[in-house]
Order: structure tokens, then C-alpha cells, then sequence
């Protein structure tokens, strides 16, 4: 794995310290984990964003709305 150096408020220090307590092997494993889980949730904020703009595009373009509904003519409920 590779390593790579930062500086950390003592507050993260601290946290870190705490590694064992909170189930972890070791301070890596628990960076680890809490980058994993930034990582999934910037992403999903990105995807909530896009969501949104393409809802917002959606309800402002009727052709669009128009052309939608007659896609769906034929599907099920």
C-alpha cells in the first residue's frame, strides 16, 4: 500500500489515537474507512445535484414532458 503524509489538527489526533477503542487494528484502517465513506458521500451529493438539475430541466421543457409520456403509453404501472 502506499504511504502518504499530511498534517492533522490535534483534535484528529486525538481521535486517531482512539483506534482500538472504536474497533479498528490500527489509525490506518480507520483512515481507511472514513475516506471510504467521504468518498461514497461526495459522490452521492454529486448524484443528488444531478438528479435535481435534470428534474428541474424536466419540468420546464413540455416537449420533453410530452415526448416522456408517449414513451410510456404501453408500459405497465
Amino acid at each position: 500500500m502506499a504511504q502518504a503524509k499530511f498534517t492533522l489538527e490535534q483534535s484528529h489526533i486525538d481521535f486517531l489515537e482512539q483506534f482500538k477503542d472504536r474497533g479498528f487494528k490500527d489509525k490506518s484502517a480507520l483512515v481507511r474507512l472514513a475516506l471510504d465513506r467521504l468518498a461514497q458521500s461526495l459522490e452521492r451529493e454529486e448524484l443528488d445535484r444531478s438528479a435535481d438539475l435534470y428534474a428541474e430541466l424536466y419540468e420546464e421543457d413540455i416537449e420533453l414532458q410530452q415526448l416522456t409520456d408517449a414513451a410510456r403509453v404501453g408500459w405497465p404501472q
